[in-house]
């Protein structure tokens, strides 16, 4: 999520794109606006996800990490021990 939200009109962001790249960057997210409808918004792109075997290629080799049968209930209890609620942008 971004650390924080701009809402900005098409041309101020066409007058000084660099700089709100820049923003974005630094982990704004800009809402670029028309009046007070919402034509766009630019953020950071979404890390790339890796899949199972690239992760576990990844181990090194004298590791003792193993898929066993109670994997995907490890897996599962992981991702819900660090879920966050979805707070999606709020349109004003």
């Amino acid at each position: 999520m971004a650390d924080h939200v701009i809402h900005i009109s098409e041309a101020d962001a066409a007058s000084d794109f660099a700089g709100l790249l820049a923003r974005v960057r630094a982990g704004a997210e800009v809402v670029i606006e028309n009046g007070t409808l919402p034509v766009a918004v630019i953020h950071a792109p979404v890390p790339s996800r890796r899949t199972i075997s690239e992760c576990i290629a990844l181990l090194p080799e004298d590791s003792t990490a193993v898929m066993d049968a109670d994997f995907a209930k490890d897996v599962e209890a992981a991702i819900e021990s660090h879920r966050e609620p979805l707070s999606p942008p709020t349109w004003e």
